[in-house]
């Protein structure tokens, strides 16, 4: 899970800043090796004279696009945090009800 309970403790914020470090970590990772390789492909490509280095730039450049969204829009915390707060007033709603 992502989120902190209501009454967290050190070590549970800890640890979830240290997941989300690690998952942003990640994404920089693999975004710097989407840069090098391309690169790479792009001076291929051009060397025999011939533009096929945009393919794998596409279809890479979409997951590290997808990637990135998870990152910092569903598992970074912002998103999901809020989806996981709503559930839990709505759940505490019904509770009283």
């Amino acid at each position: 899970m992502n989120h902190i309970a209501s009454n967290p403790t050190r070590s549970d914020v800890e640890r979830l800043a240290r997941r989300r470090a690690g998952a942003k970590m990640g994404w920089y990772i693999h975004a710097f090796v989407y840069v090098l390789v391309n690169l790479g492909l792009v001076a291929l490509s051009a060397a025999h004279g011939r533009n096929w280095a945009m393919y794998p730039l596409m279809g890479w450049g979409l997951g590290l696009l997808i990637h990135g969204a998870v990152v910092w829009f569903v598992a970074g915390g912002g998103f999901y945090d809020r989806l996981v707060e709503r559930e839990r007033r709505a759940l505490g709603a019904g509770d009283r009800g």
